[in-house]
């Protein structure tokens, strides 16, 4: 697989660091995808000890994005960032396979 077929922003890597560091664990982000939601998918954030044997690793600012390989047939081309606006603060995955999303931006359909 291609490291460069995820992609994590400065923003969302800083966000990772900070939240890491207050838990001191790894600056390591688990994306993966379940099905649910309003569109039928949705993402899931999480710190992760370490990646799997198996998992595309990308990294930005030192900080690693990992995503295991049934989640990337969904994400593939992502990029992964980190919004604050009024609303509140969230990761936000800008997916070009989604086909259809909720406005929560939490679920989307391919």
């Amino acid at each position: 697989m291609n490291a460069a077929a995820i992609f994590l922003s400065p923003s969302a890597a800083a966000r990772v660091a900070a939240i890491a560091a207050k838990q001191a664990k790894p600056a390591i982000l688990r994306l993966s995808v379940e099905g649910g939601g309003c569109s039928g998918f949705q993402y899931q954030f999480g710190l992760a000890d370490g990646p799997d044997s198996e998992d595309l690793v990308t990294e930005t600012d030192g900080v690693q994005l990992v995503v295991d390989p049934v989640s990337l047939e969904l994400v593939a081309g992502c990029t992964v960032d980190f919004v604050e606006s009024l609303g509140g603060a969230a990761f936000r995955v800008e997916n070009p396979q989604a086909t259809a999303g909720c406005g929560c931006g939490s679920s989307f359909a391919v």
